[in-house]
């Protein structure tokens, strides 16, 4: 599979899964969820919805409420520990970063309409390894920067299947979700798009 580098750091493989693959990814990813359903978090202070839907997979799940963004070990609306990451997930983060594991497994559902503003990944104590991002269902308009706000950005569309990996240079750079593209693909149902973002939370 080709590796084409979009930025210093920043890595993309298109088709990394292919249609069966990501439909036995979907369907296992659907019944993870089944336990730990996705919810909307608000932004701090303001309490504003995110337009994208979440979840999380793994020992820590990252949440946002008006108290602030943060990691921690139980879904906020059940209270039960979040399901594990994919072993298909976990595959993947060992073919790109090797060891140790992800910690987290952040789910975002988009449906039409919905983004991601540019942000940072910066409330983890471990930025060693690369964040690793897997797309499955709609296309999306994906943005990337440096680790300054306002600079230069590179936009990319991520199709279903492709996985995408910032680290190095990019591990703190601002990125976001400008636009889904309704309808570009079956596979997710009711249309949509999910995003599986891996990460490291703390140090070993």
């Amino acid at each position: 599979m080709v590796r084409l580098t979009i930025a210093p750091g920043v890595f993309l493989w298109r088709e990394k899964f292919s249609p069966s693959q990501q439909k036995a990814l979907l369907d296992d990813v659907l019944r993870r969820l089944e336990e730990a359903p996705l919810y909307r978090p608000v932004m701090p202070g303001t309490g504003k919805p995110f337009s994208a839907e979440e979840s999380n997979f793994g020992p820590l799940g990252w949440v946002a409420d008006k108290a602030g963004y943060r990691y921690q070990p139980a879904h906020p609306l059940t209270a039960k520990p979040w399901p594990a990451i994919p072993s298909a997930l976990l595959a993947l983060w060992d073919k790109i970063n090797g060891m140790p594991a992800p910690q987290c497994c952040l789910v975002n559902l988009y449906r039409a309409g919905a983004k991601m503003g540019l942000h940072q990944d910066r409330d983890e104590g471990d930025t060693s390894a690369a964040v690793i991002g897997v797309s499955l269902g709609d296309e999306a308009l994906f943005r990337i920067g440096s680790a300054t706000r306002g600079g230069k950005t590179v936009s990319v569309t991520l199709a279903s299947g492709d996985v995408i990996a910032f680290g190095g240079p990019a591990r703190l750079a601002y990125h976001g979700i400008d636009r889904i593209k309704p309808g570009s693909s079956r596979l997710i149902p009711n249309g949509g798009r999910l995003s599986l973002t891996l990460r490291r939370v703390v140090k070993p």
